[in-house]
């Protein structure tokens, strides 16, 4: 049986999708295995776990379709691949502000990622109130005969930002995205809500840090009871001090 000419290219452009999406699946695979080392190291040696919840997303050929077009961009592999980068995407998401940018800045240092491009929502909200720090990252992934470098969305908010963030995106879904204006600002206002929480929380839990260490320090500083064995201990202590002195 012989293939013709058109079903040998169908052959070829069939392979090259599969390889093109699963560089992405391939591309999320590494960066969540970065992600889990961090969020293991964090609770055995610092007991301290400052990632909640992590997921993953590769957005549908309809998606891709449909945001071409809306962009204007080429109908072609090289395109969409240069011109799409946010078809694979990571969220983290953590109990506070400051370890947003404390597991931006590791995931950043690593050797092997490349950093292109980093948006600053929490410093820099959106007109609707979104907050969230979105970094745009370059994964080399190694396949059987290549090695590519594939582009990965990354955004990490607090649990108050993605909350408020998955409503918003209910909401305006519901409404087809034409919400009335006494929403969209109600929903605005909500989100400076969810920021001045996040905001009294980290206060909260930086005293509460205070608090530990004073407790620690009052523990280590604790008098030792007077018991037989202690005051031999000093009376040893002491005789070893005169005979010093001599």
């Amino acid at each position: 049986m012989t293939f013709s000419l058109e079903q040998q290219n169908m052959k070829e452009l069939r392979v090259e999708l599969t390889r093109f999406m699963m560089a992405y699946k391939f591309a999320l695979d590494e960066i969540g295995t970065k992600v889990s080392i961090l969020r293991e190291e964090f609770r055995l040696i610092h007991e301290y776990n400052p990632i909640e919840h992590v997921t993953t997303r590769i957005k549908s050929p309809e998606s891709i379709l449909k945001k071409m077009r809306k962009k204007d961009i080429p109908l072609t592999l090289e395109g969409i691949r240069e011109n799409m980068r946010d078809i694979a995407g990571i969220r983290i998401t953590c109990s506070f502000v400051s370890d947003i940018y404390i597991i931006s800045e590791m995931i950043q240092a690593q050797s092997d990622i490349e950093v292109i491009e980093v948006k600053d929502y929490i410093q820099h909200p959106k007109p609707n109130g979104y907050q969230s720090l979105h970094v745009i990252l370059k994964i080399p992934v190694y396949m059987s005969d290549r090695e590519e470098h594939v582009y990965v969305e990354m955004q990490i908010r607090t649990i108050a930002m993605d909350f408020w963030a998955s409503l918003e995106h209910k909401i305006y879904y519901k409404y087809n995205k034409q919400v009335p204006e006494q929403l969209t600002n109600e929903l605005r206002e909500a989100a400076f809500t969810a920021a001045e929480l996040d905001r009294k929380m980290e206060r909260l839990n930086k005293e509460i840090n205070i608090l530990k260490e004073i407790a620690h320090e009052e523990q280590e500083d604790l008098p030792i009871i007077d018991t037989a064995s202690s005051q031999k201990v000093f009376q040893i202590m002491k005789k070893i001090a005169i005979d010093k002195l001599k």
